[in-house]
């Protein structure tokens, strides 16, 4: 399970298994580091992309399910192919992530509510039974170029206030963001792994991921 006295770099993948197989074995075994199956990752290899990057890597993996419906049997169907936690929309309906958080607590998962798109991620916390191990603060791919988009930090001190929960910043992160990140108080900062022919901002796929990795946990200690 993660541990709020540590600061956690999560690499995203977001493309298929091809590209994962070919980074994963230069980046060194942490317990600081989280593989990230993305949304668009699990959509094009299911549960198997996620036993494959287990084959590869021994510790903590994401699968962004975004689960929006369906919180229990999602989380049965992640934990069972290797991932240690999962992701359900914060605008899901607040049965769904009561039944989702429940289920990653049975499973021994590590329970992330993804904010994209909420405007009060207090007020949606404020009416659950138990809250979620990790908030994601996130800045969706589609709005990264868009002047004024941001990564909402003024909600980090209001959530902490309140519960005992990690912070997780994603969208757009570069190291100069992943340091923006730890001065306001995440926790978890999520950067992708990105094509060359991609526009999103994040690691080249091309570039020596494992010493920039190794940068990154030196700007977020």
């Amino acid at each position: 399970m993660l541990q709020s006295s540590l600061r956690y770099l999560q690499l995203a993948f977001n493309d298929d298994w091809s590209l994962a197989k070919g980074i994963l074995p230069a980046i060194a075994q942490s317990d600081r580091i989280l593989i990230e199956a993305g949304t668009p990752y699990i959509k094009r290899e299911g549960m198997a992309g996620i036993r494959s990057i287990r084959t590869h890597w021994s510790g903590p993996i994401v699968a962004d399910l975004k689960t929006a419906d369906g919180g229990a049997e999602e989380v049965a169907m992640v934990g069972e192919a290797g991932a240690t936690a999962a992701t359900a929309m914060g605008s899901s309906p607040l049965e769904t992530l009561d039944r989702f958080i429940a289920a990653c607590g049975r499973a021994g998962l590590d329970s992330m509510l993804d904010m994209l798109g909420v405007a009060d991620p207090l007020r949606v916390l404020m009416h659950l039974k138990k809250p979620p191990r990790v908030v994601v603060l996130h800045r969706g791919r589609d709005e990264e170029t868009t002047r004024g988009k941001v990564i909402q930090y003024r909600h980090v001190n209001r959530l902490r206030s309140k519960f005992d929960v990690l912070i997780s910043a994603a969208g757009g992160v570069d190291l100069r963001e992943a340091r923006s990140a730890i001065f306001n108080g995440a926790g978890i900062v999520v950067v992708n792994i990105v094509p060359p022919d991609k526009p999103w901002a994040g690691i080249c796929s091309d570039d020596d991921i494992g010493a920039i990795s190794r940068k990154f946990l030196e700007t977020i200690e």
